[in-house]
């Protein structure tokens, strides 16, 4: 199990690895502060790069990022005044109206999402949104599955950010739309569980506007002179609270402009 491989403070490499088998075995283990407890954000962001690194040797693609933690709300409860950053590969698609995967799952959960595919590449530092949007190409509908690999969702921010912000799977929505004359701080998504409405919000649950999200994404990666490239997307953040997703149930996030995103029951 998961919980019995140890980690040593300041072993990069082993944290990784153990979140990993933590992932490819389906397991929940404890927080990786419990062995390491000196684990600061820098660190985490160490960790999370080297997992990154362990996954392109083992022939997974990066396409992009996502951000987490982009609410305010959010951030309040994580005693955060930014969003967190992780990253996309190309195992983590989800085709759209494919039933998900339980059985590479441990606690799921839906959070839907405005996604940016990038056109330009996008360096920072000093980005504004403004900037961002110019160098997008289009705009989709998204909703991200996230599953911590944390018992009971149960973690410090360093221990998410090691854990790539709980990435598993997301579905991108088949309207691609380009950013010009939407007004994405007013985009609407509604969010159902089983055909049953469990929340809704707008754009501007995103740091206000999504673009803020990209600007920010853009200049976190420029302090570790890393850049958004053309082609790669962007999930921005959940415009909702994250919902379980139960055993067998379908999600929907139908969005005003963008189109809808549906998970079949899995």
């Amino acid at each position: 199990m998961a919980e019995a491989l140890e980690i040593r403070p300041g072993d990069t490499r082993r944290a990784a690895a153990v979140l990993l088998e933590a992932e490819r075995s389906v397991t929940a283990r404890g927080p990786i502060t419990a062995q390491w407890p000196t684990l600061d954000l820098p660190g985490a962001y160490t960790v999370q790069y080297e997992a990154l690194q362990q996954r392109l040797a083992r022939g997974e693609k990066l396409i992009g990022v996502k951000l987490g933690l982009t609410s305010r709300a959010k951030q309040l409860r994580m005693g955060i005044d930014s969003p967190s950053l992780a990253w996309l590969t190309d195992a983590m698609v989800l085709p759209a109206g494919e039933p998900l995967p339980r059985e590479r799952l441990i606690h799921p959960r839906a959070e839907p999402e405005i996604v940016f595919v990038m056109g330009e590449r996008l360096a920072g530092p000093g980005v504004t949104a403004a900037t961002a949007l110019r160098a997008v190409e289009r705009v989709h509908a998204g909703v991200e599955i996230i599953d911590s690999r944390f018992q009971d969702f149960s973690f410090t921010l360093a221990d998410a950010v090691a854990d790539n912000s709980s990435s598993a799977l997301f579905v991108l929505g088949p309207v691609g739309r380009s950013p010009e004359g939407l007004d994405l701080a007013h985009e609407a998504v509604l969010l159902e569980v089983d055909g049953e409405p469990v929340d809704s919000a707008t754009g501007a649950a995103v740091q206000g506007h999504p673009a803020e999200a990209l600007a920010l994404a853009a200049n976190a990666l420029g302090e570790r002179g890393l850049a958004l490239e053309p082609g790669q997307l962007v999930l921005t953040g959940g415009m909702t609270d994250a919902v379980h997703v139960r055993p067998g149930a379908s999600v929907r996030a139908s969005f005003s402009t963008l189109g809808a995103v549906s998970i079949a029951g899995g």
